[in-house]
């Protein structure tokens, strides 16, 4: 087994151990199973957002504080001067978040239908789309966490604190519709507003609108660059 193999089986054991992993599987599953008992299985509104939720809650919490703590315990600093190279775990993090995430969805969508007997999307390939590409942007926030915090801890406050705001401003917490206008308009424009909107448009079989998906992207191009210019390895 070569190093980054023996790395990768590594950090897939201590992300099994995450805490934190376990929180970003069950929280979306219990809202799921709690609010989809009692509502019509045509719905098209509760798996998508519980899929959102999920990916938040990893992309915003889970990986901006694994990278933190690393560089806050010497971990990248010492992996600096091994043939594994720092910018190795941060791509072996990457893939196994995604994994996680994927891990985390399949659940949910297996639940929704076997027992919840929730619809799944028509239009696969439109709704995996929008879900990459969310996703993608919750990464780039996280790691722009993990560039700026300080350690682990205030990574996780951090993530925390920006989790629940926007989480609310998406229409996680509470119903779009049952919101003020303005505060909905401006929910629109956040990075988890806009990954809600778009997956929702895709999920009941419409073609997303243009602007969720620019801002999207934008959030990702962008936040992505500004992370790579502040991460520090040690």
């Amino acid at each position: 087994m070569n190093a980054l193999a023996k790395l990768t089986a590594v950090e897939t054991k201590l992300l099994l151990r995450e805490p934190g992993s376990l929180v970003s599987v069950l929280i979306p599953l219990f809202i799921l199973v709690v609010f989809g008992s009692s509502i019509d299985a045509t719905d098209t509104t509760l798996l998508p957002m519980s899929l959102a939720i999920a990916v938040g809650l990893v992309g915003l919490y889970l990986l901006p504080t694994t990278m933190a703590s690393y560089r806050e315990r010497g971990i990248l600093r010492r992996l600096s001067t091994t043939p594994i190279r720092p910018g190795s775990l941060l791509a072996v993090q990457l893939v196994l978040q995604t994994a996680l995430v994927l891990i985390a969805c399949g659940l949910l969508m297996g639940v929704a239908s076997g027992v919840l007997g929730v619809r799944l999307p028509g239009g696969l390939l439109p709704t995996l789309g929008v879900f990459l590409l969310g996703t993608a942007a919750m990464f780039a926030i996280g790691l722009l966490i993990a560039a700026l915090a300080p350690n682990g801890r205030a990574a996780n406050g951090i993530g925390v604190l920006l989790y629940f705001p926007m989480a609310f401003l998406a229409g996680l917490i509470q119903p779009v519709d049952q919101m003020a206008a303005t505060v909905a308009r401006i929910g629109e424009y956040t990075p988890l507003g806009a990954f809600r909107s778009a997956l929702h448009q895709a999920w009941s079989g419409q073609a997303p609108d243009v602007l969720p998906l620019v801002l999207l992207a934008v959030y990702t191009l962008a936040v992505s660059a500004l992370a790579a210019r502040l991460f520090r390895w040690e």
